[in-house]
């Protein structure tokens, strides 16, 4: 979990091939509308997230009943938004990427062909909850290569089992 352009993306799909996991990119089950209004430089509200957020819960649902175990990158913004998806799986761990605001703005400045605009970044960042102590969460700060975050994210997990 966490903003536009913390790693989600690149270190689930690193995360996933590590633990042998099923992997999605939430943005994948976005509706059409929800993209073209981000592309927009309009920020989604409640209403808009809440049916995308049901249909990753749903996704989760079917690869837990199938016995598979997942990684998801989602941004889960809010407590509101993680309880959607702890719906499908109580025992959900989150990872979320900690990301400085200065390699955020680089990174959106950087990457091509993505529908979020630099433009979002305030208000994913004022939307952004923090994980609260009793959600079952491990904060990461990604440092140097991506594979170093993705062992201090393995590293973590023992910790909440």
């Amino acid at each position: 979990m966490g903003v536009s352009a913390s790693g989600k993306t690149t270190i689930s799909n690193l995360l996933g091939a590590e633990l042998d996991c099923h992997v999605l990119d939430a943005d994948d089950l976005h509706p059409a509308a929800n993209v073209e209004k981000m592309r927009a430089g309009i920020a989604l509200d409640d209403a808009d997230r809440l049916p995308w957020l049901q249909k990753v819960a749903a996704w989760i649902a079917e690869q837990r009943a199938l016995q598979h175990r997942v990684v998801v990158s989602c941004s889960a913004l809010k407590r509101r938004y993680r309880d959607v998806l702890r719906q499908a799986d109580p025992d959900m761990v989150f990872v979320w990427l900690d990301v400085d605001r200065a390699t955020l703005e680089q990174r959106i400045g950087h990457r091509s062909g993505h529908f979020m605009p630099a433009s979002l970044l305030d208000d994913q960042l004022a939307t952004l909850e923090p994980p609260a102590a009793d959600e079952r969460a491990v904060r990461v700060v990604p440092k140097g290569p991506v594979e170093g975050t993705v062992a201090q994210i393995i590293a973590q997990l023992p910790a909440l089992r």
